[in-house]
């Protein structure tokens, strides 16, 4: 008999449930880590896109209508949504 009171099968059975949900742990912080920061790019880029293209594709097309003799409607404000905010309001 062991200090501890336990077999060395029973420690043996204990490892070997252990190492397989560590595993798992690690491998499900790595997703997790990947899913926040792909999000994190994502949003990067659309406000990129929409604070500093698409005011000059705006622009080209006000000018490629005025050539064309159409009018446009005004050029539409941009308005971000957090919807993160909410969800921390709400107390979720």
């Amino acid at each position: 008999m062991s200090i501890h009171g336990l077999s060395s099968s029973s420690s043996a059975g204990w490892l070997a449930t252990l190492v397989p949900v560590a595993v798992q742990f690690v491998l499900f912080l790595r997703w997790m880590h990947r899913r926040m920061r792909n999000d994190e790019i994502t949003r990067a880029f659309v406000r990129d896109i929409v604070t500093n293209h698409l005011p000059h594709i705006y622009t080209a097309l006000q000018k490629i209508a005025a050539q064309q003799g159409i009018e446009l409607d005004e050029t539409p404000l941009v308005q971000f949504v957090d919807l993160n905010s909410r969800r921390k309001g709400r107390g979720h």
